[in-house]
């Protein structure tokens, strides 16, 4: 992966939650370029592996770690096994996140006796479980790991926490309130979290993706014929660009970020990277 300009992380550790997938794979892979020992944490320890030996064989260093993200215990065990091999964590990415069918509506818009209809879920009909699951994952798994990882960057030199939140928080899309709200949680607390953090020597932004295609979203956007879906299309129709990202094209935003020469005063800020969706009003 070729950077888009110069940083130098050498020396630098860093930990990247949900980096078995494909956008933290890519973020996992453009720190390690740039110098820093990632350790990729992942729920599925195969993903993880899988990315770090992309980055071992392009002369890298990089492992593998077993992570849930929802559970203290086992970030723990992640964190020592990341000192025991690579010492103290100067940057963590908070990229861990989904959404998850039960906190999904069937239809964009509400009509009078949906909930009564065969293969429909409704707003009234949303599983409170499902929609906890999806505030869990994408709240709680920032919140864990910045307890847990944070320590080590207290009073480090230039330690940085980035998150990873979405452009539907700015604007939330139809269809998926809870990650929608969920997003928007992650948003609100890194700006908590740059301010709680502020006397330390942490610095703390997020970025906000528009859309990519990704494993978790694939057939909903392409289908079998690999063809654009009916929501694809809608979804490109207002993205002024005309077309998803790349996600090379997140690169530039998260070395900015990290780089800090470049971002020093830079604190609290989430930053849409989304082809100008969340700036179009339709019109």
């Amino acid at each position: 992966m070729k950077l888009p300009f110069e940083i130098d992380l050498k020396n630098k550790v860093a930990v990247v939650t949900g980096g078995g997938g494909v956008l933290c794979g890519a973020f996992a892979e453009a720190i390690a370029k740039a110098g820093a020992k990632v350790a990729i944490l992942d729920l599925r320890k195969e993903n993880a592996d899988i990315v770090a030996d992309k980055i071992t064989k392009d002369g890298g260093i990089a492992m593998g770690v077993s992570a849930n993200v929802l559970e203290k215990e086992s970030l723990l065990e992640a964190k020592k096994l990341v000192n025991e091999k690579y010492g103290k964590v100067d940057i963590l990415i908070n990229g861990a996140g989904g959404n998850n069918p039960k906190g999904t509506t069937t239809k964009e818009y509400y009509e009078k006796g949906d909930e009564a209809l065969e293969g429909i879920t409704s707003f009234f009909d949303l599983d409170p479980k499902g929609v906890e699951f999806v505030f869990n994952l994408n709240f709680l798994g920032t919140l864990l790991p910045t307890q847990v990882f944070a320590p080590d960057l207290i009073e480090n030199e230039n330690s940085t926490i980035i998150n990873v939140s979405s452009m539907n928080a700015f604007c939330p899309l139809t269809k998926i309130p809870a990650y929608s709200g969920a997003k928007a949680a992650v948003s609100n607390f890194t700006q908590w979290l740059a301010v709680h953090f502020s006397k330390v020597g942490i610095r703390v932004n997020a970025i906000a993706p528009g859309f990519f295609v990704t494993d978790q979203n694939r057939a909903l956007l392409i289908d079998e014929n690999g063809e654009f879906t009916p929501r694809s299309k809608k979804i490109l129709s207002q993205t002024p660009m005309d077309r998803f990202g790349e996600k090379e094209e997140l690169i530039g935003t998260l070395m900015y970020l990290l780089c800090h020469e470049a971002s020093s005063f830079v604190n609290g800020v989430v930053i849409p990277v989304d082809g100008g969706f969340s700036a179009y009003s339709g019109v």
